[in-house]
């Protein structure tokens, strides 16, 4: 397929409003080995175990105008479904090798936040207790939960994002992609 044929196809769907959101899973993987696990779980002796993640959809913010800001946020689930005993992980990144999001030049940068806290203006953030502080987005992948014990009918975990910006930022629809992958637990 060439270059200006792809680029007529596909690219139209990557400007999404708001973020597009990406995810991936880890293989399957085989049952505990005799004496490690969790006695009388639901997964069969020497059977596969299985990991699926789907996502809520993408998220979508809305600005609203606060004295001389606009702020906005929104959020969306990501269910993982497990039958391994053990329990998983779940990271995020940014897979696109920026965490800013951008319209056309224009960019609003991830927030440079390590601990949750408070947005600094011109920048956005994730975080999944529904606070009004936000971590930064990076470009390698952070643990946003572990559990433990098989989930056979879904484990749910909100992310929320939010974005500050001044008034001098050009209007438009900003977007970025993040990347959920859950990784089974083996031990």
């Amino acid at each position: 397929m060439t270059r200006g044929l792809y680029d007529k196809l596909f690219r139209p769907g990557l400007f999404l409003c708001g973020l597009l959101m990406i995810f991936s899973v880890a293989p399957s993987v085989a049952a505990s080995p005799f004496g490690q696990g969790v006695f009388g779980a639901h997964v069969p002796f020497g059977s596969q175990t299985s990991l699926t993640i789907s996502l809520g959809g993408n998220v979508s913010l809305t600005l609203t105008p606060s004295g001389s800001t606009f702020v906005g946020s929104g959020s969306h689930t990501i269910s993982v479904t497990s039958t391994d005993v053990v329990g998983y992980s779940l990271y995020v990144y940014s897979s696109s090798g920026s965490t800013n999001m951008t319209n056309g030049t224009d960019t609003i940068p991830a927030s440079s936040n390590g601990t949750a806290a408070s947005l600094a203006t011109n920048t956005w953030g994730y975080n999944i207790d529904g606070s009004s502080n936000y971590l930064g987005m990076t470009t390698h992948p952070v643990l946003l939960k572990t559990a433990t014990g098989p989930y056979e009918s879904g484990d749910n975990t909100t992310v929320t994002y939010g974005v500050l910006t001044d008034i001098t930022k050009s209007a438009g629809s900003y977007t970025t992609a993040v990347t959920y992958t859950a990784v089974a637990l083996t031990d």
